[in-house]
């Protein structure tokens, strides 16, 4: 998917003016890329894909229960004191989805009701945080610019430029403040304290796509958008998030294996890949006839946890491909290296036409960096494909 197709989606829709609308919900609390990501994920994996749902329909799915723990290290689902948290947590990607149109919601009913508008959007957001930023990036731009305030950011970014601390200080203040007025003029939304913690979102999209101040009155790290991160008056306090602020003064918390997170994260992306790739076999030998029903670490799971869940890492193969040639004899503990080659130069060639087509669910640079990670060698970002298939085979050549 293109940023254009998400682009032209929303442009199907004028609905987007705040002025006009008198619904600030746009955005909120907890509306960041990893948790719109896998909120998209859970609808995508349960039943909620297919049909009309609520946000308790999702919250007491099987997918959702068992690995919101392990992804945000948060307490179980069915725990009464996170009562408050995971209705954050749910119901406010769940509105944003639906100011998009890419969930359809029907608010007429005592409790609120959705459905999915646009499965192929949907599946892009899901598949991995970059493209649920790209995605907030487009909304939140398509919002801003129809209600009349681009300008509020385009003046802070000005305002910016070669400024001192003080000065950034000022200027986000300064945004702030005309975004609460804004907001309390065209909506029922009076409270400072919720359009504050609004704007941090939207600020923190915008500050890191154009390199400058955020939330925070500093550059934006990919970590900094994110909802997944020690918060501040957790490390100060030293509780841990699987914990609400409440239980932390009484109770210990047990630690989270992080080799869940990483099967979770693999899994979602094996799941992505047969989704992007087909049935079809991205490997064409003698034993690629049939269908490609299964998907191999090209450098094994194992040896290379770090680069597991990337999808430049996974290439598609038949049941006799994976067992017979990738792993011979069957044994998954042994990677064959001449086959490891053939599959490096069968996904370099997937990756570079994924490229041309403008789908952007591969990039050159993630692949560049499974081949320097399993390799241990540093090849430049700038390198061609063509060049890149070169360096392989030389490199092979040396085992």
């Amino acid at each position: 998917m293109r940023i254009e197709d998400i682009q032209e989606h929303l442009d199907k829709y004028n609905d987007y003016d705040i002025r006009q609308n008198k619904n600030c919900r746009f955005v909120d609390q907890k509306c960041t890329p990893d948790v719109v990501c896998f909120i998209a994920d859970c609808i995508l994996s349960t039943d909620c894909a297919t049909k009309a749902f609520t946000v308790s329909d999702l919250w007491k799915t099987q997918f959702f229960i068992e690995n919101t723990r392990i992804v945000f290290h948060k307490p179980y689902a069915d725990n009464e004191s996170a009562h408050n948290e995971y209705n954050k947590v749910l119901a406010q990607p769940l509105k944003l989805l639906a100011y998009a149109h890419v969930l359809e919601l029907d608010d007429s009913q005592r409790h609120l009701v959705f459905c999915v508008n646009n499965m192929e959007i949907l599946e892009y957001i899901a598949s991995r945080e970059r493209n649920a930023f790209n995605f907030l990036q487009v909304f939140f731009r398509k919002v801003v610019s129809a209600s009349g305030i681009e300008r509020f950011f385009r003046e802070y970014k000005e305002s910016c430029t070669n400024a001192t601390k003080g000065e950034i200080r000022a200027a986000k203040n300064t945004l702030y403040d005309k975004y609460h007025r804004f907001i309390s003029a065209n909506t029922p939304t009076k409270s400072k304290l919720d359009t504050t913690r609004m704007l941090h979102k939207v600020l923190n999209v915008f500050a890191y796509s154009e390199m400058m101040p955020g939330s925070n009155c500093k550059l934006q790290d990919w970590g900094d958008l994110m909802y997944n991160k020690v918060n501040w008056r957790d490390e100060y306090t030293g509780k841990e998030k699987i914990q609400t602020r409440n239980e932390a003064k009484t109770h210990e918390t047990d630690d989270i294996n992080i080799n869940f997170y990483i099967d979770y994260q693999v899994n979602k992306a094996i799941k992505n890949v047969k989704r992007q790739q087909g049935d079809t076999s991205e490997v064409h030998d003698e034993l690629a006839t049939g269908i490609a029903t299964e998907v191999h670490h090209i450098f094994p799971k194992s040896q290379f946890p770090m680069i597991a869940s990337y999808y430049e890492n996974l290439i598609l193969l038949t049941s006799s491909q994976h067992r017979q040639k990738a792993h011979p004899k069957g044994n998954t503990q042994v990677v064959d290296r001449d086959y490891q080659l053939t599959c490096l130069m069968a996904k370099s060639q997937t990756i570079e036409a994924s490229l041309n087509e403008g789908d952007n669910f591969y990039r050159k640079e993630s692949f560049i960096y499974v081949v320097n990670t399993g390799l241990d060698e540093h090849i430049e970002e700038t390198i061609s494909f063509v060049d890149i298939r070169k360096f392989l085979v030389n490199k092979y050549l040396e085992f």
